[in-house]
């Protein structure tokens, strides 16, 4: 990615004070990747004699916090847990000054930013400040001013930064390429702004956009603008390729490791034994030599050693452990020695894996499974706070110790939001998970959501329970939204009657084809497990077809048969 940027401020008056402010972050390396470029300026009431202060923390705040967030989380909820913390922080100066009978002479700024990430431009905005983008001679405005009209002379600022202890930000974001120009402004910058004086600017500057800012700024006092005036311009030279789909992390200069056996040292560790062979890893116990400790060594299947999005993928699932910390989920082994080869080293969780406590337990009682699901649901929870979804959630991947703790594992299909987006061409996420345990919108073209983790919780709970799939293998048939309707949901109670019909209406929301109408999360359908609410008890027994389908349609065809006898009788007898 290459840019061009170029920023002009100046103050209404020459001895006055600039209400304005701006700024820019270019980084580069891995935040470049991670976050993006942003650019940011704000605007100070002009009411108020302290409103640069505000404007100076809003920018600042926001480029040194944004830089700061969870490389997992996407741009928009990094972005707006910023501006939220800095509206709180403005609004509580506020409350401590006289601003709290008047806010026009409080902390308060209007606030524009752009951010730009792989081929997308994010937009975050409130207030009356602009952003365009430069279409030849003309400009397209991609934000609304936040500006109540009382008449033709006057008006009021319906939304800024400090106003209230809550804010509403508005988020755009839009494709961009190469050549693509953008313009943030202040309103006394864009006073007689328009498309053509904006090309003259780009062409005198001859590439010096600096200068090309200034010259906008000029036009504007020279026009009759009275207000401070602060501009910034950026213009993309180059992007990423469209449709790269490769995560953003590096296994640059790792050699792939050679195949590992008992009593081998390899990376500081000694190899005590294999304990999983797949087509997608190896798995072996081993000791680190320093510490003593047991961990889990991790390396890649030969058979998928030439295919760079597998290896992606298998850097992926120890960058997302150092970045969960939660008992109910595994940990990264605590190693910082330098690395020669690609492979993974994981704390090592004795135990049995869910697939074989079920074989062990065919019939187990609902409050051990409610105890499983309740610490699943907390993992798959950790997940989704920091906007990652498992996508392959299965028996082989949860881990049960001889105390009943239960630990999600294998995160190689994870799907990181702030690691995704940006990158690619949209379309619908290919399935990582396994078939039979993945949700019905991974198999019409939806996108995954925390809904779609749940799917896969309730699927476990089911089968624990019953020791069957809800859906038999009716979800891996799937190809398209007008085959869910042919989804039928297999009552839990033909199968194990003992337990409360309450369950089978928890389990067929959770395991809805519709994700909309499944519970919110994970962490609702445990307490559900728990504490079902009244809309899962019914009074009366459950109807005859749900009860006994068969019986229902043989009776059913029965009566028909019935129907047809008698019509044909009456037709004879004419």
């Amino acid at each position: 990615m290459r840019v061009s940027l170029g920023q002009h401020s100046q103050a209404a008056h020459e001895d006055g004070i600039n209400q304005d402010f701006h700024g820019a972050m270019l980084p580069r390396g891995a935040q470049l990747q991670s976050k993006g470029i942003a650019l940011a300026l704000a605007d100070g009431i002009g009411s108020s004699r302290v409103s640069q202060v505000a404007s100076a923390a809003a920018v600042r705040g926001f480029l040194d916090d944004y830089y700061a967030t969870s490389e997992a989380w996407s741009v928009r909820r990094s972005a707006q847990r910023v501006l939220a913390a800095t509206n709180a922080w403005l609004h509580a100066q506020n409350q401590r000054s006289h601003a709290r009978f008047d806010k026009d002479s409080g902390y308060v700024c209007t606030f524009s930013a752009l951010i730009l990430k792989g081929r997308e431009a994010h937009l975050l905005h409130v207030g009356d400040s602009r952003i365009y983008r430069v279409h030849g001679a003309s400009l397209e405005q991609l934000t609304q001013d936040h500006r109540v009209h009382l008449s033709s002379a006057e008006s009021y600022l319906g939304r800024a930064l400090g106003v209230n202890a809550g804010v509403e930000i508005d988020y755009h974001c839009l494709q961009v390429e190469p050549g693509d120009v953008f313009l943030l402004a202040t309103d006394g910058a864009c006073n007689a702004l328009d498309g053509a004086a904006v090309q003259v600017a780009l062409a005198q500057s001859a590439g010096d956009l600096d200068r090309a800012a200034e010259q906008l700024v000029a036009r504007a006092r020279a026009h009759g603008s009275d207000d401070d005036a602060t501009l910034q311009l950026l213009s993309i030279e180059a992007l990423p390729e469209p449709g790269s789909d490769s995560l953003p992390l590096s296994r640059e200069g790792l050699a792939l490791p050679p195949s590992l056996a008992p009593r081998m040292g390899f990376e500081g560790y000694t190899i005590v034994r294999s304990l999983h062979a797949s087509a997608r890893s190896h798995v072996h116990l081993a000791v680190d030599d320093e510490s003593g400790a047991q961990v889990v060594v991790k390396t890649p299947s030969v058979d998928l050693r030439e295919q760079p999005d597998y290896l992606d993928r298998f850097v992926l699932e120890e960058w997302v452990a150092r970045r969960i910390h939660h008992p109910n989920v595994l940990r990264p082994a605590v190693n910082e020695r330098p690395r020669r080869h690609l492979f993974t080293a994981m704390e090592f969780a004795p135990g049995q894996t869910l697939a074989q406590w079920m074989t062990d337990h065919p019939r187990p009682s609902l409050d051990v499974v409610r105890a499983i699901v309740t610490q699943i649901a907390m993992g798959l929870c950790a997940f989704h706070g920091k906007e990652m979804l498992h996508q392959d959630l299965r028996p082989e991947n949860v881990m049960v110790d001889d105390t009943g703790t239960v630990r999600i594992i294998d995160f190689a299909a994870v799907h990181v939001a702030g690691l995704a987006e940006g990158m690619a061409e949209p379309e619908a996420r290919a399935i990582l998970g396994s078939l039979q345990y993945t949700a019905p919108e991974y198999f019409t073209g939806g996108a995954g959501t925390e809904r779609s983790d749940l799917f896969s919780l309730a699927v476990l709970a089911y089968q624990m329970l019953s020791g069957h799939l809800p859906y038999g293998l009716q979800v891996t048939q799937l190809r398209g939204p007008s085959d869910l309707r042919r989804l039928r949901y297999e009552p839990l109670r033909h199968r194990r009657p003992e337990l409360p019909a309450w369950l089978d209406a928890v389990l067929a929301k959770a395991l809805h084809p519709d994700p909309a109408k499944r519970q919110e999360s994970p962490a609702e359908f445990a307490q559900d497990l728990k504490k079902p609410g009244a809309q899962f008890h019914r009074s009366g027994a459950p109807p005859l077809i749900e009860r006994h389908p068969v019986r229902f349609w043989q009776a059913a065809t029965l009566v028909l048969a019935l129907a047809v006898i008698v019509l044909l009788g009456q037709l004879l007898g004419r």
